[in-house]
């Protein structure tokens, strides 16, 4: 029982995370170092975003190009894709090794439309390892950390930017490799299946080469050295047994996102006199709550919520969400070592509002869409084998 309990809490915190706030996609877990002796998992999912604006406004402005004009569905599928390996020294020590895509985006504006965005395309993908060591006390009590290797790279087509002369602003940031550092505690009481982590993931800094063109660089494309921190986060994740079979589980991320930006220097400082091509206002806190319940020596079931708080204000043209809400259902069949899982998220994106202006504060006139009615639905399997 208490096996098939603490999988269902470990599988259903990261679900839904892959429409999470920023550009924030796995979660960051590490509960496969709670997994009993030697372990090995395998993830796979699906997430399908439906994101789309109208133009704003009544009258043709600068701030409203387009007013009433459809922007199409501008959010692309992708995939997510993860694994790890768990070796249990002896009773007190054990270690793992975690690769994941802990960040991510996707946008594509339709081209065939008449929405000012029209054609935009953007891209940032990156892959982390992660190397953790864990010590567990005599009184359930463990403190684990180790280092975090991680890739990333990124792409954007903006065609908006280049006014009537056709020409649009495109900017490519070469894969790049950086370092980080992850920490956490936690405690244990394994006879009613409780457990309480909290975990500590660093920035990670890279440095790009950048090559951009735009309408101010005709003839030679300008190249630079771009730095981009993706942000610090932590964790508190948490499990307890409430009754015979049942499980209760949740847990609370904040991500450091008023820190992030990608701010090439073409994009900034001559197109649009500072601003970054991709930043953040606020910080996110995503929370998660759930159920799991244990049907027989196979089978156990669960349900979660998660729920993300919007900030207002504006959002960018390149990620025009704000806040969701989800519900995840997920089931776990179990046999002898091996045990899988499957799942479904359905995620209600928040409504955002762009603008072409500076101002934070929307307004009729500065208002340039309004993204309302988005959601996204994931779906994904996990495959789990213990030696």
């Amino acid at each position: 029982m208490k096996k098939i309990l603490t999988t269902l809490g470990a599988v259903a915190l990261g679900a839904g995370a892959a429409h999470a706030g920023g550009i924030d996609r796995s979660g960051q877990s590490t509960s496969i170092l709670f997994e009993k002796g030697n372990y090995f998992e395998f993830s796979f999912s699906r997430v399908s975003p439906s994101v789309s604006g109208v133009g704003a406004g009544t009258a043709v402005s600068l701030a409203t190009p387009t007013p009433l004009q459809a922007s199409g569905d501008m959010a692309g599928n992708y995939n997510q894709i993860s694994g790890g390996l768990k070796y249990q020294f002896n009773d007190r020590i054990s270690a793992a090794l975690i690769v994941d895509q802990p960040f991510g985006a996707d946008v594509n504006y339709p081209a065939g439309t008449t929405y000012f965005a029209r054609g935009s395309t953007a891209s940032i993908s990156t892959m982390a390892m992660t190397g953790l060591l864990k010590y567990r006390t005599a009184t359930n009590l463990s403190v684990y950390g180790g280092m975090k290797y991680q890739t990333m790279s990124a792409k954007a087509k903006v065609p908006f930017l280049g006014g009537t002369s056709g020409i649009p602003y495109k900017g490519e940031a070469s894969r790049d490799a950086g370092v980080g550092y992850v920490i956490g505690a936690a405690y244990e009481k394994p006879e009613i299946a409780l457990r309480v982590a909290l975990i500590y993931s660093s920035k990670v800094k890279h440095k790009f080469s950048v090559t951009e063109s735009s309408v101010l660089s005709v003839g030679a494309d300008a190249s630079s050295t771009t730095e981009v921190d993706t942000p610090q986060s932590l964790n508190l994740e948490f499990q307890s047994g409430v009754a015979k079979d049942t499980l209760l589980f949740g847990s609370i991320r904040w991500v450091d996102w008023s820190n992030f930006k990608i701010a090439p220097a073409v994009y900034g400082n001559s197109l649009l006199a500072g601003a970054p091509l991709v930043s953040y206002p606020n910080d996110t806190i995503t929370y998660s709550l759930g159920v799991g319940r244990k049907l027989n020596d196979n089978w156990a079931v669960s349900a979660s919520a998660g729920y993300e708080k919007a900030d207002g204000g504006f959002s960018a043209n390149l990620g025009p969400t704000d806040g969701k809400k989800s519900l995840t259902l997920a089931a776990v069949y179990t046999r002898d070592n091996m045990k899988i899982t499957g799942g479904v998220s359905y995620i209600k994106i928040g409504d955002a509002l762009t603008t072409l202006t500076k101002d934070t504060e929307p307004t009729a006139a500065n208002t340039a869409s309004s993204f309302t009615k988005n959601h996204a639905v994931g779906v994904g399997v996990k495959i789990g084998y213990s030696f």
